[in-house]
C-alpha cells in the first residue's frame, strides 16, 4: 500500500536521497568495483553486469543510509553475486554435460533449458542457507529416497535426530519460498 499525505512525501524524500546517495556511490566507487570484478571474472562484460546487479541490490535495500565503508560494501556484495554466478555456471554445466548422454529427439529445448537450468539455480540457493549437515541429509531422503533409519545408520545418528534435521530443514524451504521478501 503506497503510504498518503505526510507519510508520502516523507517516503518519496527518502526515497530521493537514497538514490542521490547511490548515485554518489555509484560515481565514486562504480570504475573501481568494475576492476576487482575482472579480475576475478576475468571478464569486462561479467563485470559490468555484476557491478550494476551490485548497485541495484544497494537500491533496493533497506537501508543503506550509514554505509562506513563503502568499498567493503560493496565488496560484500560483489562477492556473494559472484559466488551466485559461478554457482550458477557450474550448475548449469553439470545439467548440461546430463544431456549430452540423452537422445537427441528427447534433449529439452534451448528454452525448458534455461527454465530447468533458472529452477537449479532456485533450489540451489535456498539449499546453501542449510547446515552441510543438515543439507545432506534431506538431499538423501528427498532425492537419494533413503529411509531415516537409513540416513541414521549412515551417519551414526539417532532417528529422532534425523527427523529433527528434516524438520529444520523444511522449517527452511518453507520460509525461503513462502516468506515475505
Amino acid at each position: 500500500m503506497m503510504p498518503t499525505g505526510i507519510a508520502f512525501l516523507e517516503h518519496v524524500v527518502h526515497a530521493a536521497s537514497l538514490s542521490d546517495s547511490v548515485a554518489q556511490l555509484y560515481s565514486h566507487h562504480h570504475g573501481w568495483l568494475v576492476s576487482l570484478l575482472r579480475s576475478k571474472l576475468g571478464n569486462i562484460d561479467n563485470a559490468n553486469d555484476l557491478a550494476q546487479d551490485t548497485f541495484t541490490r544497494i537500491l533496493t535495500a533497506r537501508d543503506t543510509d550509514a554505509i562506513r565503508e563503502p568499498r567493503a560494501y560493496l565488496t560484500t556484495i560483489a562477492s556473494r553475486l559472484t559466488a551466485q554466478y559461478f554457482r550458477r555456471l557450474a550448475l548449469e554445466r553439470a545439467y548440461l554435460d546430463a544431456l549430452t548422454g540423452m537422445p537427441e529427439e528427447t534433449t529439452p529445448s534451448p528454452e525448458t533449458r534455461m527454465l530447468v537450468i533458472e529452477a537449479l539455480t532456485a533450489v540451489s540457493r535456498v539449499l546453501d542457507g542449510l547446515s552441510p549437515r543438515v543439507r545432506e541429509i534431506f538431499l538423501l531422503s528427498q532425492l537419494d529416497g533413503l529411509t531415516y533409519a537409513d540416513i541414521a545408520s549412515q551417519f551414526d545418528m539417532s532417528v529422532n535426530a534425523v527427523q529433527k534435521s528434516m524438520i529444520r530443514a523444511f522449517q527452511h524451504c518453507y520460509a525461503a519460498v513462502y516468506a515475505p521478501q
